[in-house]
């Protein structure tokens, strides 16, 4: 402070200490390839969900590859469901006066709703489980934690197309938003639009040169980036000290997500229609924080599926070869090698001991099989950092 200023009612400028810059545009190309940032992120999350989806189902009895085997079903049913939830939702970016259709169809561009991902990419998953004959809850737990994660790295995506952000901030964490300009060419601070509204630029824009600042707004990727981290890590804490299971981790997964959107989406500021006064996103995170949380009271204390039931539908073996999967399972019928021939199980000669689990039939549903369930506590769980 510089002395005497108080007395002279001089009011200092206090600069701010930090900030995050914006990239300077959200495609790269690699000579005449584009490669699009959003869309990288969002398969990148696909991935790093499959390989720890894949460690989880292991540790919990299920064959290696399964959660892989499924994913084909649910990542298209998932992926399409989340672009239809945004064009319905967001349908003025699309379908009104001077707004080209065809852009519904540009994925890259950003926009997936995730209740509409959630949705379809679980009858995707639905499917895949019924053919693979292993219980949905299963998938759907050890999927879970992978899940958010990928949503947390696709939240990257809206950092490279420069959306997604709320309100004016001065918090040295704020983000400093510049715009953008077909190829880069100069602009002026009017072409940023409304001040009340968020400058928000197609990502095929650049950064203009020379750069004009926008505003400093809140990162809202970044806090629902950060809040999904925290919650993945909560999902594998209580898996393993509760031993949850029957869709316990997933709707674990679902009440924690919606509690931090809620409020996330609240301070965002992009065009957005509304339900009964609420942003549509902030109506459905509240509707779906209380049937997850009812889900949860209704299945408190519920028993975790038998590993020896996410075996399920052995590969196809060729001349010679044996299906010995099933040997190490874990529980009730720990020894026992399950062999599922032409989708029928022979408790005769399967190895499994008279006081294990009761042959499973081929037809029938995994997820409503009551000896298929064991007391919570009572497996212990292998999965190596989960």
């Amino acid at each position: 402070m510089i002395p005497g200023s108080i007395a002279t009612g001089v009011q200092l400028a206090v600069p701010r200490l930090a900030s995050i810059p914006s990239p300077p545009r959200g495609v790269l190309y690699l000579g005449p390839l584009p490669l699009r940032a959003y869309a990288f992120c969002i398969i990148l999350g696909i991935v790093v969900a499959v390989i720890w989806g894949n460690r989880r189902f292991v540790a919990r009895g299920g064959r290696p590859g399964r959660v892989t085997d499924i994913a084909v079903f649910c990542v298209p049913f998932g992926l399409v469901g989340g672009r239809l939830y945004h064009v319905i939702t967001d349908n003025e970016l699309y379908f009104r006066p001077g707004r080209n259709p065809w852009n519904a169809f540009a994925i890259w561009d950003g926009g997936l709703g995730i209740w509409g991902a959630v949705a379809l990419g679980g009858l995707g998953a639905w499917i895949g489980c019924r053919y693979y004959k292993v219980p949905l809850s299963a998938f759907a737990d050890s999927v879970a934690p992978g899940l958010i994660v990928a949503q947390a790295i696709g939240r990257l995506g809206n950092y490279f197309n420069q959306e997604l952000f709320g309100a004016r901030t001065t918090l040295p964490w704020g983000l400093d938003v510049y715009l953008r300009t077909p190829g880069g060419v100069a602009g002026t601070q009017a072409d940023c639009g409304l001040p009340n509204v968020a400058p928000e630029f197609p990502t095929s824009y650049i950064k203009a040169d020379p750069t004009v600042l926008c505003g400093t707004y809140h990162p809202t990727f970044l806090y629902e980036l950060l809040w999904n981290l925290v919650i993945a890590a909560l999902l594998v804490w209580a898996d393993r000290k509760f031993r949850l299971g029957r869709g316990q981790v997933f709707w674990l997964y679902v009440a924690g997500y919606t509690l931090g959107r809620g409020w996330i989406e609240a301070l965002r500021i992009d065009t957005a229609n509304h339900f009964l006064g609420l942003r549509i996103n902030v109506f459905t995170s509240i509707l779906m924080f209380v049937v997850a949380v009812v889900v949860l009271i209704a299945r408190r204390g519920v028993q975790r599926e038998n590993p020896a039931l996410l075996v399920g539908r052995p590969p196809k073996l060729g001349p010679g070869e044996v299906d010995t999967f099933g040997a190490d399972v874990d529980g009730p019928g720990h020894d026992s090698v399950i062999e599922d021939h032409d989708s029928d199980v022979e408790g005769h000669d399967s190895g499994i001991k008279s006081d294990a689990v009761a042959p499973v039939e081929s037809d029938a549903d995994p997820e409503s099989r009551a000896e298929g369930e064991i007391p919570a506590g009572n497996v212990p769980d292998h999965r190596p950092g989960t």
